[in-house]
């Protein structure tokens, strides 16, 4: 099973925080990539560049519009992300539970759809050798 932990951005607009994010949290971060990282459940793990950086696409009256940020709903924003692999939710729940969050830190955990989560006209048929 695969789960993706979710950073959100701090209530502050990323724009809006210092260059240099906080020391103990950073190392405290890196540490505990390490460790889930040589437990082999660690996939992909980023941190993501402020909105200000970035873009979105909407979709309207069957147009696709671009919208450049930076965007000021903080709470809609992803900071960084975890890509884990594990036998199941209350691993994936234990591993979040280890994440060193800053107070009044929120993690959000959502399991990836797997093909076989899908009805079977729906999945994906397997090409091998």
């Amino acid at each position: 099973m695969r789960f993706m932990m979710l950073l959100p951005a701090p209530p502050e607009p990323l724009e809006k925080l210092t260059a240099a994010p906080n020391k103990e949290i950073v190392l405290a971060m890196r540490k505990y990539n390490e460790e889930i990282k040589k437990a082999g459940v660690l996939l992909l793990a980023e941190g993501l560049h402020a909105t200000s950086k970035g873009f979105r696409i909407r979709v309207t009256g069957g147009r696709k519009i671009v919208l450049d940020g930076p965007f000021t709903e903080a709470k809609e924003v992803i900071a960084g992300f975890w890509l884990i692999q594990v036998q199941s939710k209350e691993e994936a729940l234990e591993w979040a539970k280890r994440c060193p969050l800053p107070e009044n830190g929120l993690m959000e955990i959502r399991q990836v759809f797997e093909n076989t989560d899908f009805p079977p006209e729906l999945q994906e048929k397997k090409t091998g050798a």
